[in-house]
């Protein structure tokens, strides 16, 4: 009895702090980003600006680890939103609808519409194709929302404007950008900051559950001048070395080829400034949020949470954008700010996208309607350091019959490309963190190969 004591009274107190203080059931604010990679200066970076989700860390738990099942937008969204694996919602494409494998399985947004609350849909939150379908409904799901919203701004109008480096590639695939005139609320992405504040001034006696989806900063890199301003070329890295980079990289370990589509390294640099600018725009309407979560004095009964679908390349490897298998593309931005949590601390545990659905459903006291396969992140909102034993869990397609399934564990990546026969890789994190040295093939790692490959084909489901 003392063993289930210590272990669930973090649980049980954050539960308890979030009820007893509110005296009402917790609003959510669950904020979606679109292609959003790691370079922030909450993670680090002291090249991005991101003053406000550095704030919103500053308020919460900061997951260091985080990483999503699938780096594609349809199948990684598919996945969290339903709290099922790929491999059981069987959505590995971007035009395959996740209720034509799963027809009757509960959202986490509907699970929310269910118990009571207005579940509100602005942007993107189930696939879009982007840009081609902003300001439609794009992929989404009519039985998850009480109500939806989808704005169009001037960056849709004026894709004629674009430069795109990749012509070959669609817009949505593009190394593409435009510094546009204007300001941030003739965008998408400032439109649907500010229907949000509507929303938030309008349900602010609550409960609801508020899924803000921003676009940028998928490609094509749009927002307004001042925030290409923000950043010099000169400043802008390009990853070097490539050739010995790649000597020990499986072929199919590589989406893009060629390498850095054989860009020259100014045009990369304009395109990584582009990515860094829609950053910081994005940014920037996260902080409206923010802004209009204090004004209402809505902050101490909202758990607010902000994630990515994926990761992104910017030249690593000769990558760009998702897709890969690579700790770029693999880790996600995810942060979890809940009344009666820690507050500016970060985690250091391996966590998936899948762990949001029961960690909301606990701390909002919902039964999920059936198990799922991610594990609730509460324990860890109380104590970021709290013991943690399970990894994280990244796959890709590349053919029919060939996949790409890769474990992250606290210091190692190990990925099997068809089950090994296309190709393995192990980065030793604590010594590489840029995953430059594949190790699955030096004799001295032979143990960690082992137990590794172990544990992948244990935790997969087939």
């Amino acid at each position: 009895m003392k063993y289930i004591i210590r272990i669930y009274l973090p649980v049980l107190l954050l539960a308890f702090s979030i009820s007893a203080g509110a005296q009402k059931k917790p609003n959510v604010l669950f904020i979606a980003i679109d292609d959003l990679n790691n370079d922030l200066g909450t993670y680090g970076s002291s090249l991005v600006k991101s003053p406000n989700i550095d704030r919103l860390a500053a308020r919460g738990v900061r997951f260091d680890r985080a990483y999503t099942q699938y780096p594609l937008c349809s199948p990684s969204r598919s996945s969290m939103l339903t709290g099922y694996r790929p491999d059981v919602t069987r959505i590995y494409d971007l035009h395959t609808h996740f209720r034509s494998i799963l027809p009757d399985v509960v959202t986490l947004p509907q699970l929310y519409k269910q118990h009571g609350y207005e579940s509100i849909r602005i942007g993107k939150i189930f696939h879009y194709g982007v840009p081609a379908q902003i300001g439609t409904n794009g992929m989404d799901d009519s039985l998850s929302w009480s109500r939806v919203i989808n704005p169009r701004g001037r960056d849709k109008t004026e894709e004629h404007k674009v430069v795109n480096y990749t012509p070959a590639r669609g817009l949505g695939a593009a190394l593409a950008f435009y510094a546009s005139e204007g300001e941030d609320s003739e965008q998408t992405d400032g439109l649907i900051a500010d229907e949000a504040i509507k929303v938030l001034e309008e349900k602010k006696d609550g409960p609801f559950f508020l899924a803000v989806g921003f676009f940028r900063p998928h490609t094509p890199y749009i927002a307004p001048k001042k925030y290409f301003d923000l950043y010099d070329l000169d400043d802008i890295p390009i990853a070097g070395n490539l050739e010995e980079d790649l000597a020990d990289i499986p072929p199919v370990a590589l989406f893009t080829r060629p390498s850095n589509w054989g860009l020259s390294t100014d045009k990369l640099k304009e395109a990584k400034r582009a990515y860094y600018a829609t950053i910081s725009f994005m940014d920037a309407q996260v902080g409206k949020l923010l802004d209009a979560l204090d004004r209402l004095q809505l902050a101490n009964n909202t758990v607010v949470v902000l994630w990515s679908d994926h990761g992104y390349n910017v030249s690593e490897h000769g990558q760009w954008m998702k897709q890969s298998l690579f700790e770029k593309s693999a880790r996600v931005p995810l942060i979890i700010a809940a009344p009666g949590g820690a507050k500016g601390k970060a985690s250091g545990r391996t966590v998936e996208l899948l762990d949001i659905y029961p960690t909301l459903a606990e701390l909002s006291q919902l039964k999920t309607p059936r198990p799922v396969d991610g594990s609730s992140l509460v324990p860890l909102l109380k104590n970021p350091a709290a013991k943690w034993s399970k990894p994280a869990l990244t796959q890709v397609r590349r053919s029919a019959d060939t996949t790409g399934r890769s474990i992250r564990t606290e210091r190692w990546r190990y990925t099997e490309w068809a089950d090994g026969k296309a190709g393995v890789e192990l980065y030793d994190h604590d010594k590489d963190a840029g995953e430059i040295t594949n190790l699955a093939k030096d004799p001295a790692y032979a143990k960690q190969v082992k137990e590794l490959a172990a544990l992948l084909r244990k935790s997969f489901v087939k």
